[in-house]
C-alpha cells in the first residue's frame, strides 16, 4: 500500500490542476466569497431587527450563509474530480501516474487539504462579518460554542467538498452530483425533518450543522454529528475510490 501513498511530484501536479481550471478554481473562490458576503448583506438588513430575526439558534444564524456556502462547496468538489472523465483526461493523468490508487488519493488529498484550509478561513470571517451588523445582538469570539462553531463550519465545508468529489468519481459527472446533492440539502433534508426528525438527523447537512447550534438538547450530539458527516464522506470517496479502479478509462 505503501507503494500507492501520494508523493509530492504528484500532489503538487493535482493543485496545478485545480489552479488551471477556471471553473473549478470559481468555485473555490466562491466557497469564501458567497458564504461570507450573504452572511454580512443578511446581517446588515435585517440583523438588528430584533432579537432571533436571523434564527431562533443565534449561534447556527451566525452561520446562516453556509446554507449557499455548501453550494459552492459541491461545485468545487464536483469539478474538481469531474474534469478527468472528459476527453480523455483520465488516460492521460495514469499515463502520467500509472498506480489508480496514488492518483485517487492524491487528487483526494489536494482537495481536501484546499477545502479546509478555505473553509476555516471562510468560517473566521463569516463569523466576524455576519456579527460587525448585528448590533446589540452580536455575539462575542469566546461566547458560548462560538470556537467550536468555527471550527465545525470549516470541517463541515471540506467535507461537504470530499462528499461531491468522491460522488463525481463514481457519477463522472459534476452535473449529476449536483442535481442530487442540492435538492438533498435544500429540499428533502426539510422535508424529512418535518415527517420524521428521528430520520432526517443522520442525513449530512442536519448531523454536520450540530457544530454550530447553541442549543444541543435536540438531535445528535455535535461531535457525533461532526462524525456522521465524516462517515458520508468516507462512503463516498471510498465508493469512487473503488469505482476508478474496477472501471475502463
Amino acid at each position: 500500500m505503501s507503494t500507492a501513498l501520494p508523493t509530492v511530484p504528484v500532489l503538487r501536479s493535482e493543485w496545478i490542476k485545480i489552479r488551471s481550471l477556471r471553473g473549478t478554481f470559481g468555485a473555490l473562490i466562491c466557497i469564501f466569497a458567497v458564504t461570507v458576503g450573504i452572511q454580512a448583506m443578511t446581517a446588515a438588513m435585517i440583523g438588528q431587527t430584533e432579537a432571533g430575526s436571523m434564527g431562533d439558534d443565534p449561534l447556527l444564524a451566525a452561520f446562516y450563509s453556509l446554507n449557499f456556502g455548501q453550494i459552492a462547496a459541491f461545485a468545487f468538489g464536483a469539478t474538481a474530480l469531474s474534469g478527468e472523465f472528459h476527453n480523455g483526461a483520465l488516460r492521460t493523468s495514469l499515463t502520467a501516474v500509472p498506480n489508480r490508487t496514488r492518483l485517487y488519493l492524491s487528487k483526494m488529498t489536494v482537495v481536501g487539504a484546499v477545502a479546509l484550509v478555505a473553509g476555516q478561513l471562510t468560517a473566521l470571517a463569516t463569523f466576524f462579518a455576519g456579527q460587525a451588523f448585528m448590533g446589540p445582538y452580536a455575539l462575542d469570539p469566546g461566547s458560548p460554542g462560538t470556537y467550536r462553531a468555527m471550527f465545525g463550519c470549516g470541517m463541515y465545508l471540506a467535507l461537504m467538498t470530499l462528499l461531491a468529489a468522491g460522488l463525481t468519481a463514481v457519477l463522472r459527472s459534476a452535473t449529476a452530483v449536483l442535481s442530487l446533492l442540492i435538492p438533498l440539502t435544500l429540499i428533502v433534508s426539510f422535508v424529512l425533518g418535518a415527517a420524521s426528525e428521528g430520520v432526517a438527523q443522520f442525513l449530512p447537512d442536519r448531523a454536520g450543522q450540530m457544530m454550530m447550534r447553541l442549543d444541543t438538547s435536540v438531535g445528535l450530539a455535535p461531535w457525533t454529528g461532526l462524525g456522521v458527516l465524516a462517515l458520508w464522506a468516507l462512503v463516498a470517496v471510498t465508493a469512487g475510490w473503488l469505482s476508478l479502479r474496477r472501471r475502463d478509462a
